[in-house]
């Protein structure tokens, strides 16, 4: 027999608790691999109804239904490297919230993050010019790196004195915060109670999502 979906919860609060248990089943080696069988498959096929929207780096190791033990219809995932603001990601987060109903936006940095490495190393002296869409990807991460950096902003820094794991927490609640600020439909949501988002790092090793900023009720 099928294996039936839990009613999705509306509450934000709720919501960001089944995906932590997701991720400690995870961590655990005991996942349940839910809603994965063909009778469930059919069901999605004319709607959906997801519990949460996730905004992810691309990197291969960040696969959002695996590290919190999730099936089909159940996360609405949109990634690219470094989870760097743009407008297609706006666009994309506003469909979630705003026609799919979901009551939480997760956004979800790592460590040893590639994009973030790019960033430190484009500033170094003797760095060679980037390839122009991956510069223009990187931008968005630069002004994290400049601030855990300090000093002047425009001189030439070494990348061996930048602790990348610093500069990607920065990175990653300049994220929230740029979501927040340039999305009028997300903030109103998140204003009336129905939305909150999460910023959380993923830690590549031990696979636990440590959760690092909160926006809304939690």
């Amino acid at each position: 027999m099928s294996e039936q979906p839990p009613a999705r919860s509306d509450s934000p609060a709720e919501t960001w608790r089944e995906l932590r248990r997701g991720n400690e089943r995870f961590v655990a080696g005991t996942p349940q691999h839910p809603r994965q069988d063909v009778e469930h498959r059919t069901s999605l096929a004319v709607q959906q109804r997801p519990l949460a929207a996730i905004f992810g780096c691309s990197d291969s190791r960040l696969s959002a239904e695996i590290i919190f033990d999730v099936g089909l219809g159940d996360a609405f995932v949109v990634r690219n490297a470094g989870q760097v603001i743009s407008e297609s990601v706006v666009g994309s987060l506003e469909y979630a919230v705003g026609s799919l109903g979901v009551p939480l936006i997760l956004v979800l940095g790592h460590d040893e993050c590639g994009a973030v490495r790019a960033a430190i190393d484009s500033q170094a002296a003797d760095a060679p010019p980037l390839a122009a869409h991956i510069a223009t990807l990187v931008a968005g991460i630069l002004p994290a790196v400049r601030r855990v950096a300090g000093g002047d902003p425009a001189a030439p820094l070494d990348p061996s004195d930048i602790d990348s794991g610093y500069v990607g927490r920065e990175h990653l609640r300049d994220t929230v915060a740029e979501l927040v600020e340039q999305s009028e439909m997300i903030s109103d949501a998140i204003a009336a109670g129905t939305l909150a988002i999460v910023g959380a790092n993923y830690r590549l090793l031990e696979g636990r999502v440590e959760t690092d900023v909160v926006v809304g009720a939690i």
